[in-house]
């Protein structure tokens, strides 16, 4: 089939193509234009009510219904050719609750009264049956009922409502892009997701959301025949909460790296095509770039690689369960326990403010209530170097001798039991007027890095490795050429009691992790990190080039 003819007939909806070769986001495949179809929540409420009275009749103290419908879809390029078009629903409702001081959950893709009865009854029957090993009740903090009320994430053009031609002809002509500009391999994919959420409980909660996320990024492989080696570089987009708006670049949006640098970062709208092209470039300049020098040097980070070390030695340490070794899957406990947070220990200099958030407009963590009912909100986690509060839900407030819930209880299905999830943590930027290249003129010796590269954490989220996408050596204030082979270590405390400062506002940017995994069975969920382009001194480079012998 000729590629017009293919785009074409996705672009009609006829089916989506569901090769099992290549990632899926879940669900069944379904045609196109059922993912413009929205819920009734006047159906839904009836549907909770019904879960809600099975479970009080059944014994149950506290009860949350969730009825949610998961959509999809992804476009995968590599080239000049279309690999795969998979669009994907998954539909159902979960109900938790309380009884006799303990959690049941039970979970049916059987979306009628007597289904979600059926589901309720069923999580009380667990909840009694758990209730005969649990030593300690369930303590939840109080939360006001909101009555009817709603959340949509902002959009100016639902995504899933462009046409499928549309999306794949613009993938295609970043890949054409970045050929044009020297790769000799790329692929590109766009991912979109639309949560539909209903939630009620016996606490006065009846909460229609309607949450949409985009991710749009690529790979640019450049190599060097007579020589073999090879270089890529990803792309600098970051996955946001928005709609297709995204994609229409716009030049306030766009936020060029320190002079000498060729980076480009990219705000509120993404230019696919000049990234592409940029990375074609960055790629087969990487192939001949210096190898660096390991020393120590002072680091100044890009917003789109900053956010990465903070997801990783901020946003999971301070998760409560993995403070309280609750939680130990995928990447381990915390070093920050209650016990080291007693000591006053300094997590990093004065400059260091990081706050955690549900509300970021245009955040993958932006949402208007989590999945306890709860209203979202901003609080501080660090301030001024100091660790002051962790991020928890609502049966773990007590715990640290809280009245309230932090508003980050989070499910990825319908299907699955909501727990604490990582909100938006972002470092704030520097209250004083700072630009990218005042902030490099101060520096002696040093390193520019952007993007994300690979990295490695342990298992209390202390010491760690973090590589990039580019590298440019700083000497005496001015960038002076292209590094390869750069990676960082430190540990956690070392790292951001280095933190020398931030540039301003007008540089703030998010970084976003679309698919952060946590818990047994795993689960995934999207968050955003915030900064500006920020400087830590004195931190140790290795080569990551070196070999033994």
């Amino acid at each position: 089939m000729k590629r017009r003819d293919f785009v074409g007939l996705t672009s009609l909806a006829t089916g989506a193509l569901f090769l099992p070769t290549f990632p899926s986001l879940g669900g069944n495949p379904v045609d196109p234009a059922r993912l413009l179809e929205a819920a009734d929540p006047a159906v839904n409420k009836r549907l909770a009510d019904a879960a809600l009275n099975a479970a009080k009749a059944a014994g149950a103290t506290y009860t949350d219904v969730r009825i949610g419908r998961y959509l999809n879809q992804s476009i995968f390029t590599r080239e000049k050719q279309v690999q795969n078009i998979a669009s994907g629903e998954s539909f159902g409702a979960g109900v938790r609750v309380i009884a006799n001081g303990t959690w049941g959950f039970a979970a049916t893709n059987t979306v009628t009264e007597t289904g979600l009865a059926k589901a309720a009854q069923l999580a009380v029957q667990i909840a009694k049956a758990n209730s005969k090993v649990q030593k300690e009740q369930v303590q939840l903090a109080p939360q006001q009922g909101y009555g009817t009320v709603s959340w949509r994430t902002p959009l100016q053009l639902n995504a899933f409502e462009v046409p499928v031609k549309q999306k794949v002809e613009l993938l295609l002509a970043a890949n054409a892009k970045a050929l044009e500009n020297g790769a000799s391999f790329v692929n590109s994919s766009l991912f979109q997701i639309n949560e539909q959420k209903y939630f009620a409980s016996t606490d006065g909660s009846y909460i229609d959301q309607d949450v949409h996320r985009i991710w749009p990024t690529f790979t640019a492989t450049a190599i060097d025949k007579a020589s073999g080696k090879f270089r890529t570089r990803d792309a600098m987009s970051a996955p946001m909460g928005m709609g297709y708006e995204y994609l229409t670049p716009k030049a306030a949006d766009k936020i060029p790296g320190p002079t000498g640098s060729d980076v480009i970062g990219y705000k509120n709208s993404y230019d696919i095509l000049e990234d592409a092209a940029a990375a074609a470039k960055h790629a087969r300049a990487k192939i001949t770039a210096k190898s660096v020098v390991p020393g120590k040097y002072d680091l100044v980070l890009d917003p789109n690689h900053l956010g990465l070390t903070i997801h990783e030695s901020v946003g999971h340490p301070t998760e409560l369960d993995r403070v309280l070794g609750y939680e130990a899957n995928y990447a381990g406990t915390s070093f920050a326990t209650q016990e080291w947070k007693a000591k006053n220990i300094p997590f990093g200099s004065k400059q260091v403010n990081i706050v955690a958030d549900k509300l970021q407009p245009g955040s993958l963590g932006a949402v208007g209530y989590d999945d306890e009912g709860v209203k979202t909100k901003q609080w501080d986690l660090i301030k001024e170097g100091k660790l002051v509060d962790y991020q928890k839900i609502r049966d773990q407030a007590h715990i640290v001798g809280q009245k309230d819930s932090d508003g980050c209880c989070y499910a990825d299905s319908w299907s699955s039991v909501q727990f604490q999830r990582m909100p938006n943590v972002s470092l704030q930027p520097g209250k004083d007027k700072l630009s990218v290249d005042e902030l490099v003129s101060k520096v002696d010796k040093g390193i520019y890095i952007a993007g994300r590269g690979s990295y490695s954490i342990d298992q209390q989220r202390y010491n760690f490795q973090f590589g990039g996408q580019v590298f440019y050596a700083i000497d005496k204030g001015k960038i002076t050429g292209m590094l390869e082979d750069v990676a960082y270590q430190a540990n956690t405390q070392e790292f951001w009691n280095s933190c020398a400062g931030s540039c301003d506002q007008s540089d703030y940017r998010l970084f976003g992790s679309f698919f952060d995994g946590k818990g047994q069975p795993s689960q995934v969920s999207a968050v955003s990190h915030g900064s500006a382009t920020t400087r830590f001194n004195g931190v140790n480079v290795i080569n990551t080039a070196r070999k033994i012998g």
